[in-house]
């Protein structure tokens, strides 16, 4: 069974996309097949997959949400530099939401759209928009998970129990499986006792979901879709790097140990699974 994987926060700049890619390019690292998939109309993933222009993109996940014809075959990309697939985005995808207002089951279009590929990924993770409309509410009925980075200064704490409530109507009414994965802080600023402050609030608040990972601020991730590269290709041995590894390998782990957050003990496939997995 695929993995799906919500990278959420309905409060923009706190490393969604960051988090998305690298995310995938680790875990992809590591040996596992994985799919990406932009669900925010700015098209940042898809930029930073190494499309630079994915305005002229003739198919997107527009198209795949909104016309029933389309399948996931006829959109998917490739990143041969991280090694994964990607379904892309751009500014089409703004006009979404009002196309899929009228239709019937408007919350499950991106998750009966998905069905046909479980199993050929191990791992789905989708880079979600900054807000709580319908195209969240389709990344959230469609997962198995929710991961969410949390900028580690006051307003993004506050941002959390608005996103905790849409998570619990989700459970309630749209997707029961749906669990947190955990809560990344991003942003982190070390230096400055207003990030150790409000780490220290997170972890408080939410004892059993905040990974023991921070990832610190640092110019490297805003360089790296100029490149068209994730962290891990772009500054391999930084310490943007190996938090998104450590990252990897406690979403990994959780799969092994009951949802269980940690990071220690290796997070490699076995070789075997990798070959059935690349056939």
């Amino acid at each position: 069974m695929t993995r799906i994987i919500s990278v959420a926060n309905q409060k923009g700049g706190v490393g969604k996309t960051t988090t998305a890619v690298n995310l995938a390019a680790a875990i992809a690292e590591a040996g596992w097949k994985v799919l990406a998939v932009d669900l925010d109309p700015q098209g940042h993933l898809t930029i930073n997959m190494g499309c630079r222009r994915p305005d002229e993109l003739e198919r997107t996940i527009y198209d795949l949400l909104t016309d029933h014809r389309v399948s996931v075959a006829d959109v998917l990309l490739t990143s041969e530099g991280m090694g994964l697939d990607f379904i892309p985005a751009n500014i089409d995808l703004s006009g979404a939401e009002l196309q899929l207002v009228t239709e019937f089951g408007r919350e499950s279009i991106l998750k009966e759209k998905l069905e046909p590929i479980d199993g050929r990924y191990d791992y789905v993770i989708i880079d979600c928009p900054p807000s709580l409309g319908l195209l969240c509410i389709n990344a959230l009925v469609a997962s198995t998970d929710v991961i969410i980075p949390l900028q580690c200064e006051y307003f993004g704490m506050k941002g959390m129990q608005q996103l905790q409530r849409t998570i619990d109507r989700v459970r309630a009414k749209l997707n029961s499986h749906l669990r947190v994965a955990g809560i990344l802080p991003t942003l982190y600023k070390s230096r400055t006792l207003h990030s150790q402050e409000v780490l220290d609030l997170v972890k408080s608040a939410y004892p059993d979901l905040v990974f023991p990972i921070t990832v610190d601020s640092s110019i490297r991730f805003a360089e790296t879709p100029l490149a068209g590269q994730s962290i891990l290709e772009y500054a391999p041995n930084s310490p943007g790097a190996r938090s998104y590894r450590a990252l990897a390998k406690a979403v990994i782990a959780q799969d092994r140990d009951d949802g269980t957050i940690e990071v220690s003990g290796s997070a490699e496939r076995p070789r075997e699974r990798v070959r059935a997995a690349r056939g």
